[in-house]
């Protein structure tokens, strides 16, 4: 699981100083992003290959409201990766009181520019599927020894 700090701009907001929904998506964003950039893979360089990973599913479960200029930490794990898929679990929370604000999960799927599934090469692929089965075997121990 890596973790990314973000805070809740005022542009980020309605009237009442209440995150705007559409913003937990773009943090689950956020996170994707980092978590392949920790694992050694650059979304430049891939789009350099004609490989892009639209999403295909996404869903979101607003648990309590992010607020104007809360700090929050946006949690994001890889649960399930094949060369043609990749699926993330998320959890935004709130830094200051550790309250989680909501949870949800991506689906991308792997294509070329024109929208035609692409498998994912060795070389983007391996370096992937090890950080994810480090991470997730990282997480197991954790929850073991939190247990």
């Amino acid at each position: 699981m890596i973790a990314v700090q973000a805070k809740v701009n005022f542009a980020d907001t309605d009237m009442m100083g209440v995150a705007h929904h559409a913003n937990y998506f773009r943090w689950f964003e956020m996170g994707r992003v980092e978590y392949l950039r920790k694992a050694g893979i650059l979304l430049l360089d891939l789009m350099a290959q004609d490989i892009v990973f639209p999403i295909t599913d996404v869903n979101c479960k607003y648990l309590s409201s992010a607020y104007f200029d809360d700090e929050i930490i946006i949690e994001t794990q890889m649960i399930d990766l094949s060369r043609i898929k990749m699926i993330f679990s998320y959890r935004i929370v709130r830094k200051s009181d550790g309250k989680l604000l909501a949870q949800g999960t991506t689906q991308n799927v792997f294509t070329n520019s024109q929208g035609q599934v692409k498998r994912m090469p060795a070389k983007y692929y391996d370096p992937l599927y090890d950080f994810f089965v480090n991470d997730l075997n990282a997480s197991k121990l954790e929850t073991i020894n939190s247990g």
